[in-house]
């Protein structure tokens, strides 16, 4: 046989996998309402920049009744191309091949696949489609999953690892889940779930109260984003690269700014902290107002989101309560660590008063989450930039990025009040004993009051002791803390 007619052979080998694997999967997803697997790689892929590694691998098992099932590609699709011209290597199982289920030679291709993007240090974007582990290949497809895992682990906070949740994700591949850095989950058909609720304890239990994206967006926290449709879902992955570095070596990516940098906003000046949310403050402050919130219905007594000043990526942190309850503290914690892996610089809006705790939380180890909270600001060797917008008391104000935690540069607005405790609380324990017995008269404790407030808690006391850099103009808030990012720009880490 001539060389033409190897490569004829070559290729018509190369089309019949992915013509008939492509033509079954689109079959399958489609009764399913689903993309099928090779869909998923083009859409979020630049046009034409993907390439195909190990395309002709099956599995290698005879057992049982694999000898009668064609397994193609070994029902995962893997490669590398470019999103927005900057590389990302990639999987998608095809739930087409016996349910996407996990093998050998299919763990293999992933494991390749993670090895080469820490090669080059790029993302890894894996489409999780997967009824689980391939019985017929019991521990062979078991070490498979140590494999991934392991694999997964030496990744971690060296490149982006986003899993996007496109079908069922149960078992040991939920682990692959819980060791991304984030999770995109279609919320018509995605669910994610350790054990089938036919095994929990709760004989009521059922897969909606458990696995799905509703679920892990507002309760378990697994979830960073949700979408109805795959195609947005996708889209949305492709912004949060645009967020972040190749990797943990870079810095992340700069734009173009359009936005002035000087601009500032006087609605600021009037802010009603009882009428209108912190978000409005944030829009206000980031470039083009373009926030790419994370953990929206998760932990909602604070925010988590990356935008733009500058040009340049900033994690965003906000109270939206003055009282943080444990969700929130988790959500801040892991968001800091990521913030801090991939160079992205940190800045806290502060309005807490303090975190609120029951029983459960208490047992569930809300002092373990705040002590974590706690650590990665400190930790954190990223600029931090804090602004004390109004309340700031006690162990909250201080877990909040504050000066002590090693804060580069603190700002306050003339609303802010620093304090151990809120002043009213203050004055009835240290006056306690007055107040009890009626020597202290209304008149008097006001003025004891306002002592209080203009030697211990206001702006103005808590800069005099050096806990605030300066007391800013909320108007100016934009360009006082780009000034700052320009000064920590070359902050040794």
């Amino acid at each position: 046989m001539s060389t033409l007619e190897k490569l004829s052979e070559l290729e018509s080998r190369r089309a019949a996998i992915i013509t008939k694997s492509n033509d079954v999967a689109k079959k399958v997803a489609l009764a399913q309402g689903k993309l099928a697997a090779r869909e998923r790689i083009s859409i979020l892929l630049d046009e034409n920049s993907f390439v195909e590694v190990g395309t002709f691998i099956t599995s290698r098992s005879t057992a049982f009744n694999m000898r009668n099932n064609e397994t193609p590609a070994d029902g995962v699709v893997t490669g590398y191309g470019t999103v927005n011209g900057n590389p990302v290597y990639v999987y998608s199982q095809d739930a087409s091949v016996l349910g996407g289920a996990l093998g050998e030679m299919h763990a293999k291709k992933i494991v390749r696949i993670y090895e080469e993007a820490l090669k080059v240090g790029a993302p890894v974007v894996g489409f999780i489609d997967t009824v689980g582990v391939r019985l017929q290949e019991s521990v062979d497809a078991l070490e498979g999953y140590g494999m991934i895992y392991e694999k997964m682990v030496e990744a971690s906070e060296i490149i982006p690892q986003i899993a996007v949740i496109a079908g069922d994700c149960a078992g040991g591949a939920a682990f692959i889940a819980g060791l991304s850095d984030f999770v995109f989950m279609s919320s018509k058909s995605a669910r994610v779930f350790l054990n089938s609720p036919n095994t929990l304890d709760d004989k009521t239990a059922s897969f909606d109260a458990i696995a799905t994206a509703k679920v892990h967006f507002e309760e378990s926290g697994l979830a960073t984003i949700i979408e109805e449709q795959e195609e947005v879902l996708i889209e949305d992955v492709i912004r949060l690269l645009s967020y972040l570095p190749q990797n943990s070596g870079e810095e992340g990516p700069f734009y173009e700014v359009i936005d002035d940098i000087n601009r500032v906003d006087a609605s600021l000046n009037g802010f009603n902290f009882e009428t209108q949310e912190v978000k409005d403050i944030v829009t206000s402050i980031i470039d083009e107002g373009e926030l790419f919130v994370l953990n929206e219905a998760y932990g909602k007594t604070a925010l988590t989101a990356f935008a733009r000043m500058d040009g340049g990526t900033v994690g965003i942190i906000a109270n939206t309560d003055t009282r943080m309850d444990y969700s929130g503290v988790k959500k801040i914690a892991h968001f800091v660590r990521v913030c801090d892996t991939y160079n992205i610089p940190i800045i806290t809006l502060t309005d807490i008063e303090g975190f609120t705790s029951t029983v459960a939380t208490e047992k569930l180890g809300i002092i373990k989450a705040c002590s974590e909270m706690t650590k990665a600001f400190t930790e954190a060797s990223v600029p931090k930039v804090n602004v004390i917008l109004n309340h700031a008391f006690g162990s909250g104000y201080l877990a909040m990025n504050s000066k002590s935690l090693g804060c580069d540069m603190t700002y306050a607005w003339p609303t802010a009040t620093v304090a151990s405790l809120n002043t009213e609380s203050a004055m009835k324990i240290m006056y306690a004993k007055e107040l009890a017995e009626g020597t202290l008269s209304n008149e008097a404790f006001a003025e004891k009051a306002a002592e209080y407030d203009e030697i211990q808690a206001s702006a103005y006391a808590a800069a005099a002791r050096g806990l605030v850099d300066d007391i800013i103009e909320p108007a100016a808030t934009r360009k006082r803390i780009i000034a700052a990012l320009e000064v920590l720009a070359t902050k040794e880490r």
